[in-house]
């Protein structure tokens, strides 16, 4: 008998995450290096307390905050979530308002409601490679296809773009493609930050290309950690830059940038909330969409964010996690240093989570390789970077490299867990 699943429900692959976050909670002894979960002791829990009482100390505060919103979220956070971006991009106020916020269930919802609003099946979007791999699993499940874009360390290769660009229009394939995602910054997996000179060049890279394509060419710019750089004080002399502005205060931007940001990583995933600044007609397309998800995202969790944020307590609790991040960072820069081989590249970042490595061309990182499987028996677990890769005809997938987070684990697991595996790597490299 045939199944009862649509095409989307037979194709939809179970995400790596899932195996990976299962692997986790089943072995106990195990140190993860994989989970991008932010760092427990940093959770806000007193904070949100004081903020929750003091929404549901009345009924005139607490019955609003518990009753249903509405769809684009409530105006309180969306006006101060257009201020708290204007702050981020240096008082820039070009596309920062909020009519054009949406707020989300996490930037995640976002990304997927967009993709729902922009792209049929078999259609095309343009990825870093590497990039995230939750953003492929979402692809995936949703049959569109996605081609790699090299990754240097300020952001995407601009040659490369446009050596796609021109292969995608020669074959005919550039009417399918319908955007480019960036991760701006701190990437995940890499670490990387794009420059927003490189922001500037894509939007006008896509901006050649639109006539070909016969439809706009998007930018969707997946801003998750850009509340994460660490503080310019550490201990280098010089310091990690602040992070640049995003592509939203670039001429042009109105009409063809897509910005996904959260509160989920820098406040607390719990409080799952995020949100996006759409151009028109996906601003609309999307909230109708949204609408038929969930009305709404949750009011209680837009007031407590709203109420952080008035008060200033949002940004003091921000620059807290900075520090322990930056903290924990160097911990796992100097382990890596200390325990790993000579011959293991490693990408190391100015905020984010993750650290990147690429081991020698030749000894492979992926789930099936003896890396991996030996990792495991020494109860230490890290993403393989080849689940960070795109499935592209134009190239074999990179299976040499592996994502490293410090995010979750305490710093004595940090250095345990990069003594254990780079304990691995000397005996197999």
């Amino acid at each position: 008998m045939k199944t009862a699943l649509s095409a989307l429900g037979r194709r939809t692959a179970p995400p790596a995450i899932s195996w990976l976050m299962k692997t986790a909670l089943a072995r106990p002894k195990l140190i993860s290096l994989a989970a991008g979960f932010t760092d427990n002791p940093t959770l806000p829990v007193r904070l949100s307390r004081r903020l929750l009482n003091d929404i549901l100390r009345s009924p005139l505060s607490g019955q609003p905050a518990l009753q249903y919103g509405n769809t684009a979220g409530e105006m309180n956070l969306r006006t101060l979530t257009a201020k708290h971006l204007q702050k981020l991009d240096g008082g820039h106020d070009r596309a920062h308002s909020p009519e054009h916020v949406i707020i989300t269930g996490g930037s995640q919802q976002l990304l997927y409601m967009t993709l729902e609003a922009l792209c049929d099946e078999g259609d095309l979007i343009l990825v870093e490679d590497p990039t995230y791999f939750v953003f492929l699993s979402i692809l995936q499940s949703r049959g569109i296809r996605a081609r790699g874009v090299k990754l240097e360390r300020d952001g995407i290769d601009l040659a490369h773009l446009e050596t796609v660009l021109a292969r995608l229009k020669k074959s005919g394939e550039l009417r399918r493609l319908k955007a480019l995602y960036l991760v701006t910054y701190f990437q995940n997996p890499t670490g990387a930050t794009t420059s927003l000179a490189k922001k500037r060049a894509v939007l006008k890279l896509l901006k050649t290309y639109e006539r070909a394509a016969g439809h706009p060419l998007y930018l969707l710019e997946d801003a998750a950690y850009r509340e994460l750089s660490f503080p310019a004080r550490t201990d280098r002399e010089d310091g990690p830059a602040e992070p640049p502005p995003t592509a939203l205060t670039l001429p042009g931007a109105r009409d063809r940038v897509i910005y996904a940001g959260t509160y989920s990583k820098p406040y607390a995933p719990g409080a799952r909330l995020g949100f996006g600044i759409l151009p028109e007609p996906l601003h609309t397309a999307v909230l109708r969409i949204k609408g038929n998800h969930d009305f709404g995202t949750a009011n209680l969790l837009q007031q407590l964010l709203a109420q952080a944020l008035a008060t200033g307590l949002y940004d003091r609790h921000v620059a807290r996690v900075r520090i322990n991040y930056a903290r924990k960072a160097r911990v796992m820069h100097r382990a890596l240093a200390e325990y790993f081989p000579p011959a293991v590249e490693i990408w190391a970042a100015g905020g984010g989570l993750y650290f990147w490595a690429r081991l020698p061309h030749g000894i492979s990182a992926g789930l099936k390789s003896k890396v991996f499987q030996t990792a495991l028996k020494h109860d230490v677990l890290y993403v393989p970077g080849e689940l960070c890769y795109a499935d592209d005809p134009a190239r074999s997938k990179p299976d040499h490299e592996l994502r490293l987070s410090f995010g979750s684990a305490s710093e004595a697991n940090l250095r345990e867990g990069i003594a254990r595996l780079g304990q691995v790597l000397r005996k197999l490299i």
